[in-house]
């Protein structure tokens, strides 16, 4: 069988054709891109999803358990490195298949609970497809590295259809975030080769976040009160009897009209 990064010698009209690894080389510009902005659109949807639910909190239950919200995509050179890395065919479907991080979502909650709860909200949708779960809260990895992380497949709607799309949703406290950030940038400033008091130290400070968000949810449930984060009908801008007199004065109108249309159907007095 042919190599498919082999090209003519000469194209149609007897011109030299481009060199093999220039077209090749074209072609994987142009899908590397497509799948970029795949992923782009991907992030949108999520980040969408997320925006209806802080609004959905503070309007109907006057509380916003989601504190920040980041994303990111993989640029084409991040993606090309990691498939080299992996030795992934450099092809849309096996990039598609074989890495599952190229956008991501990070959501910071201020509470615990909150997490599980933004997550749930979130997984619980009808359009977005829950390929695993890893919870790093109840199960710490051995470094002391805590976070809930979802794999989800959600469809982006193209015109040329509908595109399911994998983002990593990844989902902690304020302290969580904090130590991840920081243990982030000591690995990098090391390359990897951390010695062992900063990591031994690393442990014992993850230690003290998971104390301080302990703390701060007792603290949290102690002056709000169990069962106070309840559904309210109405939000801070809008006044019930100012609503009541709109309500009565909209009855009396339709009770008019209706007089009105009765007056009309008997006609004229003989």
């Amino acid at each position: 069988m042919a190599d498919p990064t082999q090209t003519p010698a000469h194209r149609a009209g007897g011109e030299p054709a481009e060199p093999a690894d220039v077209v090749f080389a074209r072609r994987m510009r142009k899908d590397f891109q497509r799948i970029q902005m795949e992923h782009e659109f991907a992030v949108d949807e999520m980040l969408t999803k997320v925006s209806i639910l802080r609004r959905e909190f503070l309007h109907l239950h006057r509380y916003n358990p989601i504190e920040h919200v980041g994303s990111r995509v993989k640029t084409s050179a991040s993606i090309l490195q990691k498939v080299a890395r992996l030795g992934i065919d450099p092809t849309p479907e096996a990039i598609r298949a074989g890495i599952h991080d190229i956008a991501g979502v990070r959501i910071t909650c201020s509470f615990i609970a909150d997490t599980y709860r933004v997550l749930d909200a979130l997984t619980s949708q009808t359009d977005v497809g829950v390929l695993r779960v890893k919870d790093y809260i109840a199960h710490p990895k051995p470094n002391g590295y805590k976070s809930l992380h979802a794999l989800v497949e959600i469809p982006v709607f193209l015109s040329t259809g509908p595109v399911p799309v994998t983002v990593e949703v990844q989902v902690r406290t304020i302290a969580m975030d904090f130590w991840a950030s920081l243990e982030h940038k000591i690995y990098y400033k090391y390359d990897g080769s951390v010695p062992a008091g900063i990591v031994t130290s690393l442990t014992e400070a993850a230690e003290l976040a998971d104390q301080l968000d302990q703390r701060m949810e007792e603290l949290h449930t102690e002056v709000r009160g169990v069962g106070r984060e309840r559904a309210e009908d109405t939000t801070p801008d809008l006044d019930e009897r100012m609503l009541l007199r709109v309500w009565d004065s909209a009855r009396a109108d339709a009770r008019a009209e209706g007089d009105g249309d009765g007056d009309n159907a008997r006609g004229p007095a003989d």
